[in-house]
């Protein structure tokens, strides 16, 4: 069942991809459109959210209802929450507003697979039932009820955004706004709407009202960021999964061992590719219409480190975790009962989910740990409330990616991973060394760890990451004949792998150069590159039509 709803979730089909043909021709009528409307800001900004709210629609139907409830909702929970002078009201009425928030993502998310886990631990049969759904199909008469199960597309990024926007009204760190079309439109610009970044109000929304504006440089900038996007989503990431992730990944046992690791690694550089590439477009397209969202990639490959990388890939999210979770249960500094309780509920749901029992010893093993830490080092305990927040929060993140088990183990072993850096550098032999050798081994470490992790993130059947270790482990035979038979099957694949990693850990004076040059170039010359890159780019694009990873999420 999981995959099912899975494969209804990924986007294939999506009408107005970034990807396709058909958004470029929409995007382009919406700029002709737009440049008519630049100069009267309130007309623009309507405009852009009907826009947005039709694109929405297009790629996910019925569920705009559910992005209109949760719209209407929030906006006048915040005005009036921010009015109310009674601080028992006021706290009261934003619990409850984001518990509703949170309901209704784990309704629409997780409901199956919670229903399923229970009905495996208690033997039960308890059937979930997708209301919208059930009247979707009622009045149209199409179909079955799972035929028709919708997951509203991006339902993981519009909440939390509405999530942080509650927030910073509550503690008045922004005024909630006048107009209700301008708060549908800040949860719903559509480069934004569906993959993030994840947009705070704050920075967001002193630009709605502020007059267009964008100088040849800015032009610049979002050409390139958008083509930049579409050459990582159509030549590497499309390309790479097509002709060889997805083939290894399918059936692992046809391959040698080693190739399950070449698998891993291409994988590494896909999903990177595939995000990334989304959210260049996404920035590319924003800044066009005179917007700036967050950048949410800062080349994560570089990273010599897990805490380095996790500042460096999917920011928005991590930046929201961290100000909204991380820091009310206490951060670096201290805990309190919120650390604990929600470190039991993940003790228990993480049995819940996993029905492995040997977890308790665990458990067991890290208490004891923790209990004579505190006894030999009385300041230890500071330590503890550090290291169960870290993974409080990474175990969050691993369950916003999904409603599997893989997710939440992958981010309970990014959660670990944090903490023993934290303690590791402080003995480590060559943490403060800027050594170039020091500094490749570290990074070699780190993307091995991150693509190691990623065997749970793309492998969601139950023991399938475990299978496909083993058979790495028991069938890598690595012989010069063999290597020379996969290369040659897969020559173009593993050329276009090495040039994107080397691309990626190019230092960033040397892209800035070229980035400059591309500025200083007249309209002319820089449409007549741009179609001459677009032409050449789309001699790769692979016969089945791709949609992007985290539409998954």
């Amino acid at each position: 069942m999981l995959e099912k709803i899975f494969s209804l979730q990924s986007g294939q089909g999506f009408g107005l991809s970034f990807s396709k043909l058909d958004f470029w021709l929409f995007f382009l009528l919406v700029m002709i459109l737009f440049s008519l409307l630049e100069k009267k800001k309130t007309m623009r900004i309507v405009f852009l959210t009907f826009i947005s709210i039709f694109f929405y629609y297009k790629t996910s139907g019925a569920s705009v209802l559910i992005l209109l409830s949760s719209i209407s909702f929030n906006y006048f929970a915040a005005k009036i929450n921010f009015k109310w002078a009674n601080p028992i009201a006021k706290k009261t009425l934003l619990v409850g507003s984001v518990t509703l928030n949170l309901l209704v993502l784990a309704y629409f998310k997780y409901a199956f697979f919670f229903t399923e886990s229970f009905n495996a631990m208690f033997h039960t049969d308890i059937q979930a039932l997708n209301y919208l759904a059930h009247w979707t199909s009622g009045i149209t008469g199409e179909g079955s009820l799972m035929d028709k199960i919708i997951v509203p597309a991006g339902v993981s990024f519009f909440t939390f955004q509405s999530i942080s926007y509650l927030v910073d009204t509550y503690k008045k760190e922004v005024n909630p706004v006048h107009q209700f079309h301008e708060y549908a439109f800040f949860i719903t610009f559509f480069p934004h709407v569906l993959l993030g970044p994840i947009a705070r109000a704050k920075d967001f929304l002193p630009q709605i009202n502020q007059p267009f504006q964008l100088t040849k440089d800015e032009f610049s900038w979002a050409v390139i960021q958008i083509v930049k996007g579409l050459i990582k989503k159509i030549v590497f990431a499309d390309y790479i999964a097509a002709h060889f992730v997805d083939k290894v990944i399918d059936s692992p046992t046809t391959y040698p061992g080693f190739v399950g690791v070449l698998a891993m690694w291409a994988y590494s550089l896909q999903i990177y590719s595939d995000f990334s590439g989304y959210t260049d477009m996404a920035t590319g397209i924003a800044r066009l219409m005179g917007f700036k969202l967050y950048q949410n990639f800062n080349s994560p490959y570089k990273a010599i480190n897990v805490v380095d990388f996790w500042r460096r890939w999917h920011r928005s999210l991590g930046a929201w975790l961290k100000n909204y979770l991380y820091i009310p249960l206490g951060g670096n500094k201290t805990g309190g009962w919120g650390t604990y309780i929600s470190t039991v509920v993940i003790f228990l749901f993480l049995i819940f989910i996993t029905q492995w029992y040997g977890l308790v010893y665990i458990y067991i093993g890290i208490t004891i740990f923790f209990i004579v830490g505190i006894l030999i080092f009385p300041g230890f305990k500071r330590y503890i409330h550090r290291d169960l927040n870290l993974l409080i929060t990474l175990v969050v993140g691993g369950l916003w990616h999904g409603p599997t088990a893989s997710f939440v183990v992958w981010g309970a072993m990014n959660g670990v991973a944090l903490i023993v850096y934290n303690h590791w550098k402080k003995i480590s032999p060559y943490e403060n060394s800027k050594h170039i050798a020091a500094t490749i081994w570290k990074v070699f470490i780190t993307f091995n760890f991150i693509t190691f992790t990623r065997i749970w993130f793309v492998l969601q059947k139950e023991e399938a990451p475990f299978q496909f270790l083993k058979h790495i482990w028991n069938d890598f035979s690595l012989d010069f004949a063999t290597f020379a038979k996969v290369f040659e099957t897969f020559q173009s694949v593993f050329i276009l792998t090495i040039l994107g990693m080397m691309l990626h850990w190019l230092p960033n004076k040397y892209k800035n150069q070229v980035n400059q040059q591309f500025y200083k170039m007249h309209f002319v010359l820089q449409a007549v590159a741009v179609a001459s890159i677009i032409l050449v780019m789309y001699q790769a694009i692979s016969n089945e039509s791709r949609g992007f990873v985290y539409f998954s999420f």
